[in-house]
Protein backbone atom coordinates (compact mmCIF):
# COMPACT_ATOMS: atom_id res chain seq x y z
CA UNK A 1 0.00 0.00 0.00
CA UNK A 2 1.08 3.68 -1.00
CA UNK A 3 1.25 6.44 1.79
CA UNK A 4 -1.30 8.68 1.74
CA UNK A 5 0.08 10.53 5.19
CA UNK A 6 3.57 11.40 5.59
CA UNK A 7 4.11 13.11 8.83
CA UNK A 8 7.98 14.03 9.75
CA UNK A 9 8.99 15.46 13.13
CA UNK A 10 5.22 17.49 13.56
CA UNK A 11 6.41 19.81 16.65
CA UNK A 12 3.17 22.21 17.57
CA UNK A 13 3.65 24.30 20.74
CA UNK A 14 0.74 26.96 22.32
CA UNK A 15 1.30 29.61 24.41
CA UNK A 16 4.53 31.76 25.26
CA UNK A 17 6.65 31.63 28.41
CA UNK A 18 5.67 30.08 31.23
CA UNK A 19 2.08 29.34 29.98
CA UNK A 20 3.81 27.69 27.00
CA UNK A 21 2.26 23.66 25.81
CA UNK A 22 4.20 21.22 23.96
CA UNK A 23 0.81 20.04 22.20
CA UNK A 24 3.06 17.73 19.80
CA UNK A 25 6.35 16.61 20.40
CA UNK A 26 8.04 15.21 17.00
CA UNK A 27 5.22 13.38 15.79
CA UNK A 28 6.60 10.47 13.08
CA UNK A 29 2.98 9.16 11.15
CA UNK A 30 2.82 7.16 7.97
CA UNK A 31 -0.86 6.19 7.01
CA UNK A 32 -1.52 4.09 4.25
CA UNK A 33 -4.22 4.58 1.44
CA UNK A 34 -7.12 2.39 2.50
CA UNK A 35 -6.10 2.07 5.99
CA UNK A 36 -8.59 2.65 8.88
CA UNK A 37 -6.35 4.13 11.79
CA UNK A 38 -7.09 4.71 15.28
CA UNK A 39 -5.44 7.28 17.00
CA UNK A 40 -6.50 7.02 21.10
CA UNK A 41 -5.10 8.36 24.43
CA UNK A 42 -5.87 10.20 26.88
CA UNK A 43 -7.48 14.11 27.10
CA UNK A 44 -5.06 16.43 26.52
CA UNK A 45 -2.33 13.95 24.63
CA UNK A 46 -2.60 15.80 20.97
CA UNK A 47 -4.93 13.62 19.18
CA UNK A 48 -6.96 16.36 17.95
CA UNK A 49 -4.10 18.55 17.31
CA UNK A 50 -2.68 16.25 15.21
CA UNK A 51 -5.67 15.59 13.40
CA UNK A 52 -6.11 19.24 13.02
CA UNK A 53 -2.74 19.60 11.18
CA UNK A 54 -3.53 16.72 9.11
CA UNK A 55 -6.29 18.41 7.86
CA UNK A 56 -4.88 21.39 7.31
CA UNK A 57 -6.74 23.37 9.73
CA UNK A 58 -3.74 24.14 11.90
CA UNK A 59 -0.02 24.58 10.94
CA UNK A 60 2.77 23.04 12.52
CA UNK A 61 5.85 24.97 14.39
CA UNK A 62 8.16 22.55 12.48
CA UNK A 63 8.12 19.34 10.48
CA UNK A 64 6.80 18.13 7.50
CA UNK A 65 3.34 16.49 7.06
CA UNK A 66 2.54 15.45 3.21
CA UNK A 67 -0.79 14.66 2.34
CA UNK A 68 -1.44 13.38 -0.50
CA UNK A 69 2.06 14.23 -1.76
CA UNK A 70 0.89 17.50 -0.77
CA UNK A 71 2.72 19.81 1.49
CA UNK A 72 0.08 21.90 3.00
CA UNK A 73 2.59 24.65 4.03
CA UNK A 74 3.30 25.43 1.01
CA UNK A 75 -0.22 26.47 0.11
CA UNK A 76 -1.53 29.71 0.49
CA UNK A 77 -5.23 29.61 3.35
CA UNK A 78 -7.25 29.76 -0.01
CA UNK A 79 -5.57 27.13 -1.31
CA UNK A 80 -5.90 25.07 2.04
CA UNK A 81 -9.57 25.42 1.82
CA UNK A 82 -10.07 24.02 -1.46
CA UNK A 83 -7.66 21.46 -0.60
CA UNK A 84 -9.42 20.06 2.33
CA UNK A 85 -12.86 20.47 0.30
CA UNK A 86 -11.91 18.16 -2.66
CA UNK A 87 -9.59 15.57 -0.33
CA UNK A 88 -10.37 15.68 3.28
CA UNK A 89 -14.05 14.37 4.91
CA UNK A 90 -15.05 15.33 8.67
CA UNK A 91 -17.12 13.43 10.77
CA UNK A 92 -18.02 15.47 13.90
CA UNK A 93 -18.24 14.49 17.29
CA UNK A 94 -20.89 16.78 17.75
CA UNK A 95 -22.36 15.96 14.29
CA UNK A 96 -22.41 19.75 13.17
CA UNK A 97 -25.66 19.19 11.28
CA UNK A 98 -27.92 22.33 10.01
CA UNK A 99 -31.29 21.92 11.91
CA UNK A 100 -32.91 24.04 9.16
CA UNK A 101 -31.89 22.02 6.60
CA UNK A 102 -33.10 18.45 5.12
CA UNK A 103 -31.04 15.44 5.58
CA UNK A 104 -30.23 14.84 2.19
CA UNK A 105 -29.45 18.96 1.75
CA UNK A 106 -26.54 18.49 5.29
CA UNK A 107 -25.62 15.68 2.78
CA UNK A 108 -25.00 17.81 -0.47
CA UNK A 109 -22.71 20.78 0.96
CA UNK A 110 -19.79 19.16 0.12
CA UNK A 111 -20.93 18.57 -3.51
CA UNK A 112 -22.16 22.15 -3.33
CA UNK A 113 -18.66 23.57 -1.98
CA UNK A 114 -17.34 21.75 -4.96
CA UNK A 115 -19.16 23.38 -7.50
CA UNK A 116 -21.72 20.51 -7.89
CA UNK A 117 -25.13 22.32 -9.50
CA UNK A 118 -27.20 22.45 -6.10
CA UNK A 119 -29.98 19.68 -7.85
CA UNK A 120 -27.45 17.16 -9.06
CA UNK A 121 -25.88 17.26 -5.52
CA UNK A 122 -29.13 17.04 -4.05
CA UNK A 123 -29.89 13.59 -6.21
CA UNK A 124 -26.54 12.43 -5.34
CA UNK A 125 -27.07 12.76 -1.53
CA UNK A 126 -30.77 11.09 -2.11
CA UNK A 127 -28.88 8.08 -3.92
CA UNK A 128 -26.23 8.03 -1.29
CA UNK A 129 -28.76 8.14 1.76
CA UNK A 130 -30.89 5.23 -0.08
CA UNK A 131 -27.91 2.63 -0.10
CA UNK A 132 -27.31 3.63 3.53
CA UNK A 133 -31.03 2.31 4.48
CA UNK A 134 -31.66 6.37 5.16
CA UNK A 135 -33.97 6.37 2.36
CA UNK A 136 -36.74 7.26 4.40
CA UNK A 137 -35.69 10.21 5.98
CA UNK A 138 -35.46 11.97 3.28
CA UNK A 139 -37.49 15.27 3.27
CA UNK A 140 -37.10 16.01 6.97
CA UNK A 141 -34.43 17.66 9.40
CA UNK A 142 -31.65 16.03 11.21
CA UNK A 143 -33.25 16.56 14.47
CA UNK A 144 -36.11 14.55 13.54
CA UNK A 145 -33.41 11.57 14.32
CA UNK A 146 -32.04 9.35 16.71
CA UNK A 147 -28.05 9.78 17.38
CA UNK A 148 -27.07 7.15 15.40
CA UNK A 149 -29.02 7.79 12.50
CA UNK A 150 -27.73 11.91 12.48
CA UNK A 151 -23.91 10.09 13.08
CA UNK A 152 -25.03 8.26 9.68
CA UNK A 153 -26.48 11.38 7.93
CA UNK A 154 -22.82 12.89 9.27
CA UNK A 155 -20.92 9.87 7.55
CA UNK A 156 -22.86 10.77 4.32
CA UNK A 157 -21.84 13.96 4.21
CA UNK A 158 -18.23 13.23 4.90
CA UNK A 159 -18.42 10.64 2.00
CA UNK A 160 -20.12 12.30 -0.52
CA UNK A 161 -17.96 13.97 -2.52
CA UNK A 162 -15.45 10.72 -2.39
CA UNK A 163 -12.56 12.20 -0.70
CA UNK A 164 -9.40 9.83 -0.28
CA UNK A 165 -9.00 10.71 3.40
CA UNK A 166 -12.33 11.21 5.84
CA UNK A 167 -11.42 11.76 9.56
CA UNK A 168 -14.11 11.13 12.43
CA UNK A 169 -13.75 12.68 15.99
CA UNK A 170 -15.09 10.36 18.69
CA UNK A 171 -17.89 8.60 15.89
CA UNK A 172 -18.77 6.65 18.57
CA UNK A 173 -18.58 8.70 22.13
CA UNK A 174 -22.26 9.59 22.70
CA UNK A 175 -23.49 6.18 21.06
CA UNK A 176 -24.85 3.31 22.86
CA UNK A 177 -22.70 -0.15 22.21
CA UNK A 178 -25.19 -1.51 19.47
CA UNK A 179 -25.57 1.25 17.61
CA UNK A 180 -21.19 2.40 17.81
CA UNK A 181 -20.96 -0.97 16.49
CA UNK A 182 -23.42 -0.38 13.40
CA UNK A 183 -21.66 2.82 13.00
CA UNK A 184 -18.11 1.13 12.87
CA UNK A 185 -19.49 -1.47 10.20
CA UNK A 186 -20.47 1.30 8.33
CA UNK A 187 -17.16 3.02 7.71
CA UNK A 188 -15.26 -0.05 7.90
CA UNK A 189 -17.47 -0.99 4.95
CA UNK A 190 -17.11 1.83 3.48
CA UNK A 191 -13.32 1.73 3.61
CA UNK A 192 -13.59 -1.45 1.97
CA UNK A 193 -15.80 -0.33 -1.05
CA UNK A 194 -14.87 3.24 -1.68
CA UNK A 195 -10.75 2.53 -0.86
CA UNK A 196 -11.22 5.65 1.87
CA UNK A 197 -8.55 6.39 4.45
CA UNK A 198 -9.79 6.37 7.68
CA UNK A 199 -8.40 7.91 10.78
CA UNK A 200 -10.85 7.84 13.86
CA UNK A 201 -9.98 9.86 17.09
CA UNK A 202 -11.71 7.59 20.03
CA UNK A 203 -11.36 7.10 23.83
CA UNK A 204 -13.82 4.16 22.87
CA UNK A 205 -11.64 0.87 23.52
CA UNK A 206 -14.90 -1.01 21.79
CA UNK A 207 -14.18 -0.53 18.50
CA UNK A 208 -10.41 -1.45 18.43
CA UNK A 209 -11.08 -4.61 16.34
CA UNK A 210 -12.27 -2.53 13.43
CA UNK A 211 -8.79 -0.90 13.13
CA UNK A 212 -5.87 -1.53 10.85
CA UNK A 213 -3.27 -0.16 13.07
CA UNK A 214 -3.29 1.46 16.51
CA UNK A 215 -1.07 4.28 17.68
CA UNK A 216 -1.16 5.81 20.96
CA UNK A 217 -0.09 9.34 21.92
CA UNK A 218 0.56 10.81 25.45
CA UNK A 219 1.84 14.11 25.85
CA UNK A 220 2.08 14.92 22.49
CA UNK A 221 4.21 12.11 21.49
CA UNK A 222 3.00 8.64 19.89
CA UNK A 223 4.40 6.15 22.07
CA UNK A 224 3.04 2.83 20.25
Amino acid sequence: MEPIIICKNIKKNYGKGAARVEALRGVDLVIHKGELRLLMGPSGSGKTTLISVIAGILTQDSGECLINQTDLNHLTDLEKTHFRAKNIGFVFQSFNLIPMLTNEENVSIPLVLNGVPRNEALEKSKQLLQDLDLGDKIGIPPTQLSGGQQQRIAIARALIHRPPIVVCDEPTSFLDHETGNKIMELLREMVDKMNVTLIVVTHDPRILSFADKIDHLEDGAIVG
